[in-house]
């Protein structure tokens, strides 16, 4: 018999704690799969953030790093200083990333770090019960805005990967999703290509990733694919936000 689809060396057979219908599980497998086409497991180093995913160290089957709330960056900044030729990544949620740990994303960015953001944007808090995060969308019912978020007292949501795309330090940016499996196949690529910028020792660069989070926005998984589209996609377009050209890869 031939084996045409298997686990990739990258994951462990550790069973995942995310909810059903959180794509999660999608994204882990995604980022295990380019490490493997890639052939740098042995090189990779990983950043763990404080949130849904604080337990990914238990998911990849390689070197893992847990970093405090919001600062992966900075502590993938130091072991790519100390290691530059290894390829080194964070994987972070909005709460982590766009809330506690924006000054560190930013500056890590502005600064051209050589490292790679998986960034996954369910626009809320997941792990701490739903609360209101920096991307949660206007009218968007939370545990902190009951009657949905209000840009008077709130704000507006922030559109991450368009911020980060002025500076100058990027070098490549994309906003993805994987509510399909050709969304899926995106998702995928545009990983890829993030990986390969860093080993190409080009710059900072960036994934964003919309992601469901079915139990905080009240929905069933299926519901919550169709809640995505509707409303996430218009507020955060896809597409490659940055990309500097003539770089082969």
């Amino acid at each position: 018999m031939i084996t045409v689809f298997d686990r990739p060396e990258a994951l462990t057979s550790a069973k995942t704690h995310y909810c059903p219908g959180c794509t999660h599980g999608i994204i882990h497998r995604l980022v295990a799969e380019v490490i493997d086409e890639l052939g740098v497991r042995e090189e990779t180093i990983g950043v763990s953030p404080v949130g849904c995913s604080v337990l990914a160290y238990n998911y990849f089957n390689l070197d893992m790093q847990q970093a405090a709330h919001g600062r992966a960056p900075a502590v993938a900044t130091g072991i790519k200083r100390v290691h530059p030729k290894k390829i080194v990544f964070t994987y972070q949620g909005d709460g982590d990333l766009a809330a506690i740990g924006t000054a560190e994303i930013v500056h890590a960015a502005a600064r051209g770090e050589k490292i790679t953001t998986i960034f996954v944007n369910n626009a809320i808090y997941g792990m701490t019960g739903g609360q209101m995060a920096p991307t949660t969308l206007l009218k968007q019912v939370s545990m902190t805005s009951p009657q949905g978020r209000d840009a008077a007292p709130q704000g507006y949501p922030i559109r991450v990967s368009e911020m980060l795309a002025t500076l100058d330090g990027p070098a490549y940016i994309a906003r993805v999703s994987v509510h399909t499996p050709q969304e899926v196949s995106k998702a995928k690529k545009a990983i890829k290509t993030a990986f390969e910028y860093q080993m190409a020792g080009i710059g900072f660069t960036l994934v964003e990733i919309l992601s469901t989070c079915p139990t905080n926005w009240g929905c069933t998984p299926k519901e919550s694919l169709r809640w995505l589209v509707d409303n996430m996609i218009p507020v955060y377009p896809l597409g490659v936000k940055k990309m500097v050209e003539g770089v082969k890869v």
